[in-house]
């Protein structure tokens, strides 16, 4: 034991010819004289009652000294009752690490704020449609690696999530869930939103006005459509069922016939919701053109939401933007405070206007 002192003062690390391992707990124990349990406790933060003595636990501290014992974080981990890690899920088809994805930015969020409160993340990356353990009822079952879990995405499996809240796992979905009772989630206020585009639409004398929207019950659709229809019904517009265009595929069905029919039955403005395909916009906005029609001259188009970015060359539409790194941070508070034992709740993100270059008067308005 001295000669292992005599090295630790020096700051040598005995390094056996050939060793390519760390040392291990078990050889620091073997060293000081005493059992792994000791030394375990020695180099944990909590000592659970048991009193060790200063010649044990420096025993103990010349080892680890003289092996150059590092502990290995990852059975830290373990030993803890948390892990310090957060998970995050997507539902897409291919986790979304492209720049250029309507994601990404909710992931800049996650991950400055996960780092800000020390927490690493992991990213679980199958989803509806594959990847690792992605179908059958245990699917999810891989995400508890993790102190708690954040998805992604506008379907998921409702069992699944349900499954995970009643055995008391941290779940936060990204977007509103309030269908699935017990799932915490974040969103961003749509409804307001979508509320305002009406309005300005309305203030440049449109006073006839139709939704493109995917034929889906994903909760954002729903928000925006309620939004759009509230909007209609503070300006005192016809808000039934012609004002309401869903569709399976719009890249197929609204074409530029449909468009014309619309412009014939003196529609002037036209609102597509955003969703992760773009399909509502990519339609409305290629049927516009292909119909030859000028806008905001001879009618008005506006996005609930942002525009895809590989869209960036074209004119900026009217509508709102999503503020997606905003949500990402909250959904990270939200699941932290889960993770700790918390009550916890996080208001609607507010989406701010957009101006935009494709809404403007309607014909004959000043």
């Amino acid at each position: 034991m001295e000669e292992a002192r005599k090295r630790a003062r020096r700051g040598r690390t005995p390094s056996p010819a050939g060793r390519t391992s760390r040392p291990r707990q078990a050889e620091v124990a073997r060293l000081a004289g005493v059992s792994q349990a000791t030394v375990s406790l020695v180099l944990g933060s909590r000592k659970q009652g048991v009193a060790i003595s200063e010649e044990t636990r420096q025993k103990v501290l010349d080892a680890v000294r003289a092996l150059g014992y590092v502990p290995d974080p990852a059975a830290s981990r373990l030993a803890a009752a948390r892990n310090n890690l957060l998970g995050v899920f997507s539902f897409t088809s291919t986790f979304p690490t492209d720049v250029q994805h309507s994601y990404y930015p909710f992931l800049v969020g996650v991950e400055q704020e996960a780092a800000a409160r020390g927490f690493d993340l992991v990213l679980f990356t199958g989803s509806s449609t594959g990847g690792a353990g992605a179908a059958g009822p245990q699917a999810l079952n891989r995400v508890r690696l993790a102190d708690g879990c954040l998805f992604l995405g506008r379907h998921a499996p409702a069992d699944e999530l349900l499954r995970l809240v009643a055995d008391g796992f941290p779940v936060v979905h990204l977007g509103r869930r309030d269908e699935l009772e017990g799932l915490a989630w974040v969103g961003a206020d749509y409804i307001s939103a979508s509320r305002t585009v009406v309005a300005r639409l309305a203030a440049l004398g449109h006073r006839n006005i139709v939704l493109v929207r995917e034929d889906d019950d994903a909760p954002a659709s729903t928000d925006r459509e309620h939004g759009f229809l509230k909007g209609l019904e503070e300006a005192g517009l016809s808000g039934g069922p012609a004002a309401v265009f869903r569709s399976a595929d719009p890249r197929r069905e609204l074409t530029a016939a449909r468009l014309r029919g619309w412009l014939d039955e003196g529609v002037t403005a036209f609102v597509a919701e955003e969703t992760d395909t773009g399909d509502a916009w990519r339609a409305l906005r290629d049927a516009a053109r292909d119909a030859g029609v000028d806008c905001p001259r001879d009618a008005s188009l506006a996005l609930l939401g942002s525009p895809p970015p590989e869209l960036a060359g074209d004119p900026v539409p009217a509508g709102f933007d999503v503020p997606r790194p905003q949500l990402g941070a909250a959904a990270v508070r939200l699941l932290a405070a889960l993770v700790a034992g918390e009550e916890a709740t996080e208001p609607l993100v507010a989406c701010a206007f957009r101006t935009g270059a494709t809404a403007g008067p309607a014909a004959g308005h000043p």
